[in-house]
């Protein structure tokens, strides 16, 4: 698992499986409709082909995807690397503080501001503070990479609705001017 991991953060931070990187695979496995991982490798490697030579990488999709894993392995042998190497036990001990007492505070303040001080007096309905249980229940309060949140809280949403019968509704905001705005 702590290898998996890794690799995923890895992944993810330099936008490996990103479409730019790997094509747009959820389009063309759903293209594909495969009924076993070899029907979908052969499409998807037809596919990626077609995709590198519309960018002029003049690598099959084998050497490609090898490539791109090399790559990974540099971000994860030098620069993440180097980047823990790095990290002491004072930088440590600093972000727990910095995590626990101010960023808490920070989100406490803004949701004091936002919901309760703006949304509150725009819908004109009191809103009360959820029980804490649904933090982890619900994924209430809870703010994922920003390209996968609907995916992310579809489901639990679905069944914080039949569960509790409640709606769920999701708040952008953004400061403006030393002001919440949603």
């Amino acid at each position: 698992m702590p290898k998996e991991w890794i690799l995923n953060m890895a992944t993810n931070r330099w936008g490996l499986n990103k479409k730019e990187s790997v094509g747009p695979v959820a389009l063309w496995i759903r293209e594909c409709d495969p009924k076993n991982v070899e029907e979908w490798r052969t499409f998807y490697y037809k596919r990626l082909g077609e995709f590198l030579q519309r960018k002029g990488i003049n690598l099959s999709s084998s050497e490609y995807l090898t490539d791109l894993g090399r790559k990974l392995y540099v971000k994860i042998s030098e620069v993440m690397k180097s980047e823990i190497e790095n990290i002491t036990e004072e930088d440590c001990v600093n972000y727990i503080y910095e995590l626990v007492i101010k960023r808490t505070f920070e989100g406490y303040r803004t949701e004091i501001e936002t919901i309760y001080g703006q949304l509150q007096n725009i819908l004109e309905v009191e809103i009360k503070p959820a029980p804490d249980k649904w933090d982890r229940l619900y994924n209430y309060e809870q703010t994922p990479e920003i390209y996968k949140w609907k995916e992310w809280l579809s489901r639990t949403h679905e069944r914080f609705e039949k569960e509790v019968g409640g709606k769920v509704f999701i708040i952008f905001s953004l400061k403006r001017d030393k002001k919440r705005k949603f």
